[in-house]
């Protein structure tokens, strides 16, 4: 997209350039063309002049004398000299002793440089300012000098822009929006048989899903003006600048109409308005400035409104409501045909090795977002870079999802032998857990390479294929996989240590969710004992229940985790021999496939 419009200048900027120049001229100039009628003389003409009376008025100082002719007419200066008689010889002559002499003489000059001007050059400078605001601005007011002006962005179509085509991984948030690109190329289809497009359309979604790039592939299709501003952009600091942007914001896209108006961020402006004291005034208002030119778009007709947030729930009800955000667009993270279409997308920037496997990249890349997998590309190519070759390959993209997974290897990182076989233990620990049971995703890669992450080993898991739902068997046998590098820690070394920590506390994670979100406990039944906030943000969880009730969750959480570490434990003691066979293996190689792993587990 190519940006066609750069924000104006405040008036306060060329005010300011004007009063430097005024005192620049003052300072160096003025002074120069008061002095340039001093003639400089020699101490002889001076006395010679004294004598025959052609001194009109003189000034002593202590190194030079400064004297005029009788008519006033020239200014003349000399060096001052050892003369005990002069001032009898000045008062005889007729000549007239004055403190000042080079500013009083030319008054006439004096005014018009200190007065006339300055006033002159204020009225020019000042009729050009009103001139290119009236040109440019249709005559708008410049209240707070120009900072009620709304900072938008506008883009137009460029002959490389964005097009539905660029955006991978969303054909459902695509096929919403197609139908608006439909609407802005030809109405006349929908208007025939009464429909209307709706007013605003709101994209919801992770962040790094792709929001922003859908609405400008929306830009780019239809091929409309676009304007881009975020929602933070409208707060300001005086009370009701705000309102004004939004004012001027719509007025802009109703005269480019039609077009598109996109508010990233909305949740800025949009929350929900709780009516306390100390609250945010001017977001509030806003926020009500929002609504109401919202409604007064039926006379508007071909400009569109798209807005993205990850938080709608924060959102206020009067935004949501039909007639304003009338359609809500979910961008949620990719499955696994969406994460090997966007790595193919970004793998055209690159060099890429022919034999590279997309599917299986995309696999081990679960959950990822677009931005990670475009994060992802890019890491392969920097490692390609690094290593002197020409292309990427798959061990590039592999060891690209480690980096963003676990962080680099840590190179200058240097275990104590103890210290390795407790790490080749713990890992192997997972991994065997995992084989052993049913419904558990195969293992992939086993690494006690320490990364900067803190890890100072993992073991990769990745699922065959799209995954929706989890039986509460499968959450209990990932609990246990969690489990199972302490157990393994336990059966061999007889003690713990503190490599489990990121274990403990997915394992907890889970249980509790099993009890209090997903009703998976006898006890409770199907009761929501939790409430789930920012989903797109992770998940803020917070209890709804009562003290008591929270005992019993914490006993249940404590006894379902207790009960999957006694089963990890069963399962390693029942495979000690191979547990022995594979974590000497991993010492000794530092980092194994799984289909190794697999090999000498079924040997």
């Amino acid at each position: 997209m190519k940006e066609v419009k750069k924000p104006k200048k405040p008036l306060f900027y060329y005010y300011g350039i004007v009063l430097l120049v005024l005192l620049l001229f003052n300072i160096f100039i003025t002074p120069r063309l008061m002095l340039a009628r001093i003639v400089e003389v020699d101490y002889g003409t001076f006395m010679k002049m004294t004598e025959e009376g052609g001194v009109g008025r003189v000034q002593v100082q202590n190194e030079q004398i400064v004297f005029t002719d009788k008519e006033e007419t020239t200014i003349y200066k000399t060096g001052v000299m050892d003369d005990p008689g002069l001032t009898e010889r000045l008062y005889a002559s007729g000549a007239s002793f004055s403190k000042e002499i080079v500013e009083q003489a030319s008054p006439l000059m004096t005014f018009l440089l200190s007065w006339v001007l300055p006033v002159v050059v204020f009225f020019l400078i000042g009729q050009l300012i009103s001139r290119q605001m009236m040109k440019h601005a249709g005559g708008a007011n410049s209240m707070m000098f120009g900072m009620n002006k709304n900072n938008a962005r506008v883009y137009v179509q460029s002959s490389d822009g964005i097009k539905f085509s660029d955006v991978a991984g969303e054909d459902e948030a695509k096929d919403n929006l197609k139908e608006i690109v439909d609407y802005l190329h030809d109405p006349t289809k929908y208007k025939e048989i009464g429909a209307s497009m709706p007013k605003g359309v709101l994209l919801v979604g992770p962040p790094g899903t792709g929001k922003t790039m859908l609405a400008k592939a929306v830009a780019g299709e239809a091929n409309v003006p676009f304007f881009s501003m975020s929602g933070s952009e409208f707060v300001e600091m005086f009370v009701g600048m705000g309102a004004s942007k939004v004012r001027d914001l719509f007025k802009q896209a109703k005269e480019k109409a039609p077009c598109i108006v996109f508010i990233d961020e909305i949740d800025a402006i949009g929350k929900k308005r709780d009516g306390q004291f100390g609250g945010n005034d001017e977001r509030e208002q806003t926020l009500n400035q929002l609504l109401t030119e919202m409604d007064g778009f039926e006379g508007a007709g071909g400009v569109i409104i798209l807005a993205a947030t990850n938080r709608p729930e924060s959102l206020d009800p009067a935004l949501t409501r039909p007639g304003r955000f009338d359609r809500r667009v979910p961008v949620e993270l990719p499955d696994l045909a969406g994460r090997e279409a966007i790595l193919r997308v970004h793998a055209k920037k690159i060099k890429v090795a022919d034999d590279v496997d997309y599917t299986q990249i995309a696999r081990m890349a679960s959950g990822a977002s677009g931005a990670e997998l475009a994060n992802i590309v890019n890491e392969a190519a920097l490692r390609a870079v690094r290593d002197g070759r020409q292309v990427v390959t798959q061990g590039d993209l592999t060891e690209s999802i480690e980096v963003v997974i676990a962080g680099y290897q840590k190179k200058n990182a240097i275990l104590t032998d103890k210290e390795k076989w407790t790490v080749s233990y713990h890992e192997i620990g997972h991994a065997l857990v995992a084989a052993r049971q049913t419904d558990s995703a195969p293992v992939q890669k086993i690494t006690i390479i320490p990364r900067t992450s803190g890890a100072l080993g993992y073991t990769m898991q990745v699922d065959e294929g799209n995954h929706y739902l989890m039986t509460k068997e499968e959450i209990e046998n990932k609990i246990a996989t969690l489990t199972g590098g302490r157990a393994a820690e336990e059966v061999r070394f007889g003690s713990v240590t503190t490599g489990a920590s990121n274990d403990i506390e997915q394992a907890t994670k889970l249980a509790r969710a099993m009890i209090c979100q997903y009703g998976m406990s006898e006890d409770f039944d199907m009761v929501a004992l939790e409430a789930v906030t920012n989903q797109y943000l992770g998940g803020d969880a917070s209890l709804a229940c009562s003290a008591e009730t929270q005992t019993k969750i914490d006993a249940q959480v404590v006894e379902l985790v207790k009960r999957q570490h006694e089963k990890a434990l069963k399962l390693l003691r029942d495979n000690r021999q191979k547990l022995d066979e594979l974590a000497k293996y991993l010492y000794e190689k530092e980092t194994i496939t799984g289909e190794e792993f697999m090999r000498i587990l079924n040997a």
